[in-house]
């Protein structure tokens, strides 16, 4: 049986990873498929997979494909949610800041420099004018319950993350949110190290064919909102909702939004060149 090591953040989106191995559909084809959480999210994968204490990674799209342009020896494989992350832009509920506008140069949380949180961060400012060298500053908290803990204790000043899974937060009276800013582009891919895809890629075809099985009729799961809204502790509207604004793909990415996305980049002098689409993604 070969071992696979796969990490993911342990929110909803990544439910059908959790449904296909309680089902023991991976070791059905003699594979060991190992799910790790990574609270700390994209960032925190990026680190793994170059050290190779992870496989593969259910992986923000702008996020990998800024870490493989700087040289993390993996490739995307295929997207995994077609549709936008709704990202929330948060402040404490006590917070004075009331708009966007009022955070202008005050201190972004972020779980780490080239998380998603960052990069997000950058596409915020641009979209609101702002000047992206004197006025945004940051905080590095590591997580959501960071974050929890900056914005409650004055370390930090707003906070931006996925608006379903922080409206717990927000309707508990701990965050208040005063916007949101959609990704433009699909928000989650499957990235696998190059490691793997040259030893084994029939079995990395073998677990996409798995999961896309499972994701082509996610919502059509008997009971999908209310197995959501219990494991994640989500009210079932907000869970009712979501599915109602998030569609999974069996596809890949394409090289127009490669394009698209690290030009974006590099116009947020975030990346310094823009790589091939072969050196980013590779069709199995």
């Amino acid at each position: 049986m070969t071992t696979v090591k796969i990490g993911g953040v342990p929110e909803h989106f990544n439910l059908a990873w959790y449904l296909t191995l309680k089902n023991g559909e991976y070791k059905e084809e003699n594979i060991n498929l190992r799910w790790e959480d990574y609270p700390g999210g994209t960032g925190a994968m990026s680190e793994a997979l170059r050290a190779g204490d992870i496989d593969m990674a259910v992986i923000l799209t702008e996020g990998i494909v800024k870490d493989i342009a700087e040289g993390n020896p993996s490739k995307i494989v295929q997207i995994f949610v077609e549709t936008p992350l709704i990202w929330g832009i948060h402040v404490a509920a006590d917070s004075d800041l009331k708009s966007v506008e009022d955070l202008r140069g005050k201190r972004c949380a972020i779980s780490r420099y080239g998380s998603g949180s960052h990069l997000m961060a950058y596409i915020n400012a641009e979209n609101n004018g702002w000047n992206l060298d004197t006025d945004l500053k940051f905080e590095v908290i590591q997580d959501l319950e960071g974050a929890v803990k900056a914005l409650s204790n004055g370390d930090a000043d707003y906070f931006m993350w996925e608006k379903f899974m922080t409206k717990p937060i927000v309707d508990s009276g701990v965050f208040r949110r005063i916007a949101n800013c959609p990704t433009p582009w699909p928000c989650f891919v499957i990235a696998v190290r190059n490691e793997l895809l040259k030893a084994n890629e029939s079995i990395v075809k073998i677990i996409l064919e798995i999961i896309n099985n499972t994701t082509i009729d996610f919502k059509e799961i008997p009971s999908i909102d209310r197995m959501i809204s219990n494991r994640y502790e989500l009210k079932l509207e907000d869970v009712q909702e979501w599915l109602t604004l998030t569609e999974w793909s069996q596809s890949n990415l394409d090289e127009a939004t490669v394009k698209r996305v690290q030009q974006k980049l590099i116009k947020l002098d975030i990346l310094s060149e823009q790589r091939p689409y072969r050196d980013i993604v590779k069709n199995i």
